[in-house]
């Protein structure tokens, strides 16, 4: 069978949720015993969201390969429970830097380098070769931005001319688009979609199937007006109506008939889903049998999205447990070793986040010794674990002043500092230690127990690590060092053996959890807030994950 080649568009406005789309039919389809994959084509021109400010992109998704990447990637990979990688996610910057490279070399030579062919052609090379990867049955692809922007004009372009060049049967094109509800009227418009459609078919790429964003449900006249003015059947118009939670969007989807309306215009084998896990999942999500509260501290937190694997984590975690997660969002700017114990008094675990930057430190530093000193479980990633060692350092091991070198580089105790091949690093993008890296565990701890292994592998995205210089000095204080890398004899995971459950990692674990696979350390912290002994769930509590 040829691979199938499905390009989902979107119109009308931003934010629709072309991702959850793409990930929910991925998990439809996989759920039919099919081999699919998704890749994100983004319009900017950054090679990668690696140098963006989490309030522009959100969090930088990190592959195995060190890829950086669009968050979208990250839904993929927790809908379909695939590995993705560099080829999941092309931008514009790649696209052109590709191009360029190859000019220079002389590959052009004697050619005008245009947009068309050159750019497309490069473009619709990315999108076969992933195909042509692991020989996937379905190759889904999300052209990011809106239908009508100058910049997604190549791709739109190019998915046009790939519809030729692979054969029409072997591809189909979904655009989600919105049906606003004007209250004015007390009524909902079509309108907006008709003109996503007239711009999207102006193009040259006509939609075979509409996925419409609405606040109401769609009846059968709604349905009929959008399939005559846009050139659709009426089975071919879905509705995509809020959700409690985004897991419960494949099984909307499924019952819209999405799944079943692409499996018959492709020619695919017609398999029953098996979504019974998946049912179960969404189940233990929307109903749990008890609730648990974290403190999420960070600098972006009016941004969710800069957190968003680590809010996905904790919510596989909680659904392992029973549990439904309870985030208090806690900005740590604001918060001092003053106000702490009243900031964070209803919780009952806190989760110090990642991060770049000397910004909200100290506040980071006030929720880790409040962890500490109140044994309430914590949870330090990358940044937050630094920020662990930095504390324990100066309040348990006797290096008082102790900092990282990325905040103060004349401190007397650089706890945390720059390995050597980082020192004389220019290039800001792509030049961290990315990536999967492997760390040996030590028997009995924590950390161990919880992976129930010896060795494991994690992604990272950092320059920073605990100084191994200082490192037998935090050992002999207390400190337990319970993961290190085996290459490089870099730190990889703390614990501090006393406390009920105080755990500290370099690596990014949120990066690796799944529906079906959740991430033990994630599931291991909800389990043991769950346990804290004194605390309960405050009013205050901000918001149901």
């Amino acid at each position: 069978m040829s691979t199938k080649y499905i390009f989902v568009t979107g119109g009308v406005t931003s934010s629709l949720g072309k991702g959850i789309i793409c990930s929910s039919l991925g998990r439809l389809l996989v759920a039919r015993g099919l081999r699919v994959t998704i890749q994100k084509l983004d319009p900017y021109i950054n090679v990668d969201p690696g140098t963006m400010n989490p309030y522009e992109h959100g969090e930088v998704y990190v592959t195995d390969d060190g890829a950086e990447t669009d968050l979208d990637l990250g839904h993929y990979e927790r809908f379909l429970g695939i590995k993705t990688s560099q080829t999941n996610n092309v931008t514009t910057g790649r696209i052109y830097y590709d191009v360029i490279t190859k000019e220079r070399k002389g590959a052009y030579l004697g050619k005008t380098v245009q947009v068309i062919p050159h750019i497309t052609d490069e473009i619709k090379s990315h999108v076969l070769k992933l195909g042509r990867s692991n020989d996937y049955d379905v190759v889904l692809i999300e052209v990011g931005g809106t239908v009508g922007d100058i910049e997604s004009l190549p791709y739109i372009e190019a998915m046009r001319q790939l519809r030729y060049d692979v054969g029409r049967k072997n591809t189909l094109s979904i655009h989600l688009t919105l049906v606003p509800y004007l209250a004015a009227a007390g009524e909902l418009k079509t309108k907006p979609t008709q003109h996503s459609v007239k711009t999207l078919s102006e193009s040259g790429l006509s939609p075979d199937i509409l996925v419409c964003r609405s606040e109401y449900p769609l009846d059968k006249s709604i349905r009929a007006k959008i399939a005559q003015f846009c050139n659709v059947e009426i089975e071919d118009v879905i509705a995509s109506l809020d959700a409690e939670t985004i897991y419960e969007v494949p099984l909307l989807m499924q019952e819209e008939g999405l799944d079943t309306r692409v499996i018959e215009k492709l020619g695919l084998p017609e398999k029953n889903a098996d979504l019974k896990k998946w049912i179960e999942f969404v189940d233990k999500v929307k109903r749990p049998s008890k609730r648990v509260s974290i403190a999420l501290v960070g600098k972006y937190v009016e941004h969710h999205d800069a957190y968003k694997s680590i809010v996905e984590a904790l919510i596989h975690g909680g659904a392992m447990n029973d549990a439904g997660v309870q985030i208090k969002w806690v900005q740590s700017d604001y918060l001092t070793d003053s106000n702490v114990a009243v900031q964070l008094k209803d919780v009952t675990g806190i989760l110090v986040a990642p991060g770049f930057g000397g910004r909200g430190i100290e506040g980071k530093l006030a929720a880790v010794k409040y962890a500490r000193t109140s044994n309430i479980p914590f949870f330090g990633i990358c940044l937050g674990m630094q920020c662990a060692v930095i504390e324990y350092a100066r309040n348990c091991a006797g290096m008082e002043g102790a900092n990282s070198t990325e905040f103060d580089e004349n401190n007397s105790f650089p706890v945390i500092d720059l390995m050597p091949d980082q020192r004389d690093v220019e290039n800001k993008g792509g030049t961290m230690r990315l990536g999967k890296y492997e760390c040996d565990l030590v028997e009995g701890t924590k950390a161990q127990k919880a992976y129930d292994a010896e060795r494991i592998d994690e992604r990272h995205r950092h320059r920073f690590e605990v100084n191994n210089e200082l490192r037998q000095k935090l050992i002999d204080s207390g400190l337990t060092v319970s993961g290190i890398n085996p290459e490089r004899n870099l730190v990889e995971i703390i614990e501090i053996e006393s406390h009920p459950w105080f755990v500290g990692v370099q690596f990014h674990p949120e990066l690796r959890s799944t529906v079906y696979d959740p991430h033990p350390l994630f599931t291991e912290f909800v389990k043991a807030s769950l346990q804290t002994v004194g605390k309960s769930v405050g009013a205050d509590i901000e918001e149901i994950v």
